[in-house]
């Protein structure tokens, strides 16, 4: 991807190097660490105060979710269209405790951001939805995190999300269902053979794009979020599946809004061309 000298692209990039480290895509496993409870000790206003390596959930300045508000989005053409490759390969349901998520083993494929290859690791649900548009929430939230093996490359972890409204099931979900059932409020995981990340649909081209954290502890930063524009349906009972089946405290397991300071959020959106 070639980017042009214009102000917001150049203030993606200074981010990238401002706020890069050497980050890992591995998230806390063990959810007796941390919680959702309102006014617990555990809870996301604490999550900062339980380790010492988990400073930034609480003082950092480039947390993620962030309300995704059109009086802060700049139309960046030059980010454009999202490179996927995905590729079947096996895989296994995990319950963490506080959310449901898919691990892939072997080669299942990678995304690509401005030239830089991010290896597709795991993928997982949050409900309601942690991002917000123009302050709405949505029903569920998917979150594909992709790793960078590349020792050159700043910002380590890139993450594609998808807003899910109730509306028709959604398939990839439904190739889960009996597995999750099986699952339900208790610490398991089991291998489901091979599947396709492919099957993970997101139905449009246009994207939001800016540099946040991971939205659970360490909560660390630098993380490159391509949030999909278009909204997708999930059947109410898919929902309920997904909740019921992680511990009580982590029925509700999303992370607040964080404040997003001075950045930008750029949105991609292909080109309409007009015929002659």
């Amino acid at each position: 991807m070639q980017f042009c000298s214009t102000p917001i692209v150049f203030f993606f990039i200074l981010l990238y190097f401002i706020h890069s480290s050497s980050i890992s895509a591995q998230e806390v496993e063990d959810e007796r660490e941390f919680d959702y409870a309102e006014g617990s000790q555990k809870g996301p206003g604490h999550w900062g105060e339980i380790k010492k390596e988990w400073e930034a959930c609480n003082n950092g300045d480039l947390q993620s979710p962030i309300d995704l508000s059109s009086q802060r989005v700049k139309i960046v053409p030059q980010l454009g269209e999202l490179k996927r490759s995905y590729y079947p390969c096996n895989a296994t349901v995990k319950n963490r405790g506080h959310d449901i998520s898919v691990y892939w083993y072997g080669k299942p494929g990678s995304i690509e951001i401005n030239g830089d290859v991010y290896d597709l690791q795991q993928s997982h649900w949050h409900s309601p939805s942690e991002h917000s548009v123009n302050g709405r929430r949505y029903d569920l939230e998917l979150h594909m995190v992709h790793q960078s093996s590349d020792p050159t490359v700043k910002n380590k972890i890139a993450v594609v999300g998808q807003l899910y409204t109730i509306g028709q099931p959604d398939p990839f979900i439904t190739q889960l269902s009996r597995e999750i059932l099986g699952m339900v409020d208790r610490k398991h995981e089991k291998k489901v053979g091979v599947m396709n990340p492919a099957d993970i649909k997101f139905g449009g081209k246009k994207y939001y794009r800016y540099l946040g954290s991971l939205t659970v502890p360490p909560c660390t930063e630098g993380v490159i979020w391509t949030m999909n524009k278009k909204i997708r349906t999930v059947s109410r009972e898919q929902v309920r599946l997904l909740r019921e089946a992680v511990h009580d405290y982590a029925e509700f397991n999303a992370r607040p809004l964080q404040p997003l300071n001075s950045r930008e959020i750029g949105l991609y959106r292909p080109i309409q061309r007009t015929r002659s």
